[in-house]
């Protein structure tokens, strides 16, 4: 099959004048893929007051960034932002589109599929380019994107292909992928695009009157050290001790999503595939087994201690010291430790 010599774009979240890490992230990937492919990295920015927008997004590697600018098309709203892309996408056919798994990327990315036919893999864990071979009919197919993610409740790693449509599109969570500028004096093309083409007056039926947002006091992400705490802590009253623990450190307490479930502690804690990726310079492990959506969200820390009763917990696969025994006698004594040689 002759390649798809068409482009990878990246949908770029835009926010409070500034575009979102989660996008910054995929245009690091991106750019990684785009030169794999041999074709050109693309943005596109919607929303309005873009002026000078591609200075943060030119750095990452982009060639060519879209903007579309109209009042009504900020903050978002699903049909303007849907109706944009779709049409947009019918005009470039991009062969690759990423988005992150955000609240706005979980709501258009299938609204763009599914008016393009193109299909979507949410919550990728990995990206990469491969070919395959269809067994059905021996056909083999060049530079796909492989939708690398976990399946099956975790229990197997899936490689999902998407051979025949386009765009191959896909969704990856916010610090999954690492941001990392290529070029600090790399200049791409400025597209500036009528918002009259490509979205119609009937998809700005709904108007945001008011809005606020609530940010999370819980800062899990950017911190250096982490406690988290597993199904295996046993309580919420349990979790007491997690967080003495991390406060005795100064450290965020994180937790599993058994433990979540459970209702030891808030969702916002939450670390793995369906939670928050970390990447810390130290990750204690509590009472964790280590299924592999929790692992997808912490393996990249730096240090990873695991206090488990479970010498055979999968999590001590990957750990670099493992301690073996009851959290109720373990902690209390790493606190005093602790606490005896920090004078």
């Amino acid at each position: 099959m002759a390649q798809d010599k068409n482009n990878l774009i990246v949908y770029c979240e835009f926010d409070e004048g500034h575009v979102a890490d989660v996008s910054l992230e995929l245009l690091t990937k991106g750019r990684k893929l785009a030169t794999r492919l041999g074709v050109k990295l693309e943005a596109v920015v919607i929303g309005d007051n873009l002026e000078g927008i591609e200075k943060e997004i030119f750095p990452y590697g982009a060639d060519v960034v879209y903007k579309i600018a109209d009042k009504r098309l900020y903050p978002f709203t699903s049909m303007p932002h849907a109706s944009a892309l779709i049409n947009l996408f019918k005009e470039i056919k991009p062969q690759v589109c990423l988005m992150g798994a955000t609240c706005i990327g979980r709501d258009l990315g299938p609204r763009v599929s599914s008016a393009l036919h193109s299909g979507l893999t949410a919550d990728c864990t990995s990206l990469e380019i491969g070919d395959h071979t269809d067994a059905r009919n021996n056909k083999e197919y060049h530079d796909l994107l492989y939708q690398i993610r976990p399946a099956f409740g975790g229990n197997i790693v899936a490689t999902i292909v998407n051979p025949e449509n386009r765009p191959q599109m896909a969704t990856v969570r916010e610090g999954v992928m690492k941001k990392e500028i290529a070029d600090e004096n790399y200049k791409g093309e400025v597209v500036n695009l009528d918002a009259k083409k490509y979205v119609d007056e009937a998809s700005y039926v709904v108007s945001i009157i008011d809005r606020h947002i609530e940010k999370s006091k819980i800062n899990i992400k950017n911190s250096a050290i982490i406690v988290a705490g597993g199904y295996g802590v046993g309580s919420k009253e349990n979790f007491d001790l997690i967080f003495k623990f991390a406060n005795v450190l100064g450290a965020e307490v994180g937790a599993s999503r058994a433990a979540v479930d459970a209702g030891f502690v808030e969702h916002e804690r939450q670390i793995g595939q369906t939670g928050v990726t970390v990447h810390p310079k130290l990750y204690i492990a509590c009472g964790i087994s280590g299924q592999i959506q929790h692992i997808a969200g912490m393996q990249d820390s730096s240090i990873i201690i695991s206090i488990n009763n479970d010498a055979n917990a999968p999590i001590n696969t990957i750990a670099d010291y493992v301690i073996t025994g009851n959290l109720e006698e373990v902690i209390p004594q790493l606190i005093k430790y602790y606490k005896k040689n920090s004078k």
